[in-house]
């Protein structure tokens, strides 16, 4: 009798015995071993590393230079006058009676020296925060205060668990059509109040509807004011950069130009003022003092009604998201911008500012951010450490404790120029601009951003914006770059696919679809073997496995053979975990004219059946 052959023993059985490690990776799953994790986080948690990362203030305050100490109350004093009429106006925006936006104004400055990362950052009330607010204060100012604890109990969770990763899945096209909507609507909002004019709304449409329905009843005296204010600001803006030789003048008359603004309207209403008429419309009665420190509602009454928690939180519904989600890109986008080439951690910058949020929201505080403007005069006013905001958070309790009379004659005309000067330069034009440039497939989810902000909301605006990027990332992962070449080698016709992407669920199917084409539609060409090169597949799920292993049932029926060649060890392992027999599909470390010449050879041992001896 003859001997029988083995068709499977050959050199790839002296590769497996020369390389266990590789059976090993193939066959047993490398899972985290989450003891070991947990074990080490809470070691960590421990060490004086950790409570330096989580107060930073320990770092810098032992370096504490007296020489800082006048630059950074220059700086801080400097970003007050600034914050005081932002505060008020904000207020406005938010539909809040005018001292909440100076109770929003105070406490952030003086938790962030303690938990902040970046020197020139100032926490506060911002534009925007004011806009998302006032859709849910028309009840009760409660909901504002209510908003402010629970967003910051979202960020401050969202930093403790480190998910400042999540800030990435926002893209900066959907970031731009926000900021760009928002500018516009807050702009579009105070232009009745530039004018003298009663509105009910802040909103983009309704705002322009209402100036121009009612345009006739338009204040001489408040649009003199508004329009030569908004002049001047602009004007004081661009002071500085003037060839002058009182460059240092120039320079704080320009980062003062809101108070400036402030004090001269102030003057002109109070002195033209008589028997109680007042020239223009003014902010009206600011409550005096400091706000007493009181838990979050967690309850309020609107008409009469008793409203209670949970009907609250299902009031603010998205918002809950919506502005966490806002507030934290507001403020990790600035740090970055002031960072000056360190490393931003995000997820610290989320602890700062959920618990500026949360501790502020026992002063009656609505939400509140980090803010470009008042960052960037602190930077420009050379600020040195932190330390500039405790200046800043003084001087808004000075104002509340002494100066809430001499507000209550604020113009509100004074006031929108001021906001309406912030709005035009918070338009990113130059990033539009590069947007267009460098890819043009990037203005779509900015478009879509922008006009679903400016008539619809700014909540759902930000969603749809990124399930637009969403589309254009999953299209992108079903259909992977994979290129398909005829090659002969040792003449042998075959198809070699290189798939120049990852595999994931989403593009299992049609990389088999290719690959089947691809064979069916070769003509003459009958293709005998197709090579999938995996160098750049570093990982697969269990769908595209199942795929995998369904093209190579497909192809056999073609009369052709399938082989995965350099594979990644953790994605040929998901194969060859689903089904061990596959194994021999997977070749390692071999050339393309070897891997041919072994499987003619193997095919040739397949056909030698053991045949009797005669009788």
């Amino acid at each position: 009798m003859r001997p029988k052959r083995l068709s499977n023993v050959d050199e790839e059985n002296c590769f497996i015995q020369k390389m266990p490690d590789i059976e090993d990776n193939l066959y047993h799953e490398n899972l985290p071993n989450i003891c070991q994790i947990v074990k080490n986080r809470s070691k960590k948690c421990c060490e004086h590393a950790t409570c330096k990362q989580f107060l930073p203030i320990i770092s810098w305050l032992p370096k504490y230079n007296v020489q800082f100490l006048l630059a950074d109350f220059v700086a801080g004093l400097t970003v007050g006058l600034t914050a005081i009429p932002q505060a008020i106006a904000y207020a406005s925006i938010a539909g809040l009676p005018t001292q909440f936006g100076l109770y929003s104004a105070f406490m952030g400055c003086f938790v962030y020296i303690v938990f902040g990362t970046c020197k020139d950052i100032t926490v506060g009330p911002t534009a925007i925060m004011a806009l998302m607010v006032q859709a849910h204060v028309t009840g009760s100012s409660d909901y504002a205060v209510l908003t402010c604890f629970l967003s910051g109990c979202v960020i401050f969770l969202l930093g403790i668990f480190n998910l400042g990763v999540l800030v990435r899945f926002i893209s900066i096209p959907v970031t731009t059509g926000f900021t760009t909507a928002a500018a516009i609507t807050i702009a579009s909002g105070q232009v009745n109040n530039l004018f003298g004019i009663k509105s009910s709304s802040n909103e983009f449409i309704e705002s322009w509807v209402n100036f121009f329905g009612h345009i006739t009843e338009t204040r001489r005296n408040d649009a003199i004011l508004g329009i030569a204010t908004l002049v001047l600001l602009l004007l004081m803006m661009k002071i500085k950069d003037l060839p002058l030789s009182c460059k240092m003048l120039t320079k704080y008359i320009s980062l003062s130009r809101n108070a400036l603004a402030v004090i001269v309207g102030i003057v002109l209403c109070y002195c033209l003022s008589h028997d109680g008429w007042l020239p223009f419309r003014a902010s009206g009665e600011i409550t005096k003092g400091i706000p007493p420190f009181k838990p979050p509602p967690f309850s309020t009454t609107v008409n009469g009604t008793k409203v209670t928690f949970g009907e609250m939180v299902t009031d603010l519904g998205a918002s809950l998201a919506s502005i966490p989600l806002i507030s934290i890109l507001e403020s990790i986008a600035i740090a970055k911008a002031f960072s000056k080439g360190k490393i931003v951690d995000a997820s610290q910058e989320m602890v700062a500012l959920g618990l500026c949020n949360i501790l502020s929201s026992f002063f009656s505080s609505m939400p509140i951010t980090g803010s470009f403007t008042r960052t960037s005069i602190n930077h420009s006013s050379g600020v040195k450490t932190p330390l500039g905001g405790a200046v800043t958070g003084a001087l808004v309790l000075m104002a509340l404790a002494f100066l809430t009379t001499t507000f209550s004659y604020i113009p509100k005309a004074t006031l929108a120029a001021i906001i309406i000067s912030a709005m035009i330069f918070m338009v990113e034009y130059e990033r539009i601009i590069e947007i267009w440039r460098s890819k043009k497939m990037d203005v779509i989810p900015f478009s879509v951003t922008a006009l679903v902000c400016l008539f619809w909301s700014l909540e759902y605006g930000m969603v749809c914006g990124i399930f637009v990027n969403a589309i254009f990332i999953l299209y992108k992962s079903a259909r992977p770059k994979i290129l398909i070449s005829l090659e002969k080698v040792n003449s042998v016709p075959l198809g070699l696919v290189q798939v120049q992407e990852n595999l994931c669920y989403s593009s299992a199917e049609y990389l088999k679809s290719k690959v089947v084409k691809f064979v069916t539609t070769q003509g003459d060409n009958s293709i005998k073997m197709i090579i999938i090169k995996g160098d750049e597949i570093t990982n697969i799920d269990s769908t595209v496995g199942l795929n995998i292993l369904s093209l190579k049932e497909d192809l056999s029926l073609l009369e052709c053979s399938l082989i995965c060649w350099n594979w990644n060890y953790d994605a040929a392992g998901v194969i060859c975990r689903l089904h061990p027999k596959e194994r021999s599909m997977f070749k390692f470390g071999k050339s393309i004219s070897e891997i041919v010449a072994e499987v003619a050879y193997n095919m040739t041992q397949t056909e030698i059946v053991d045949v009797p001896e005669d009788s």
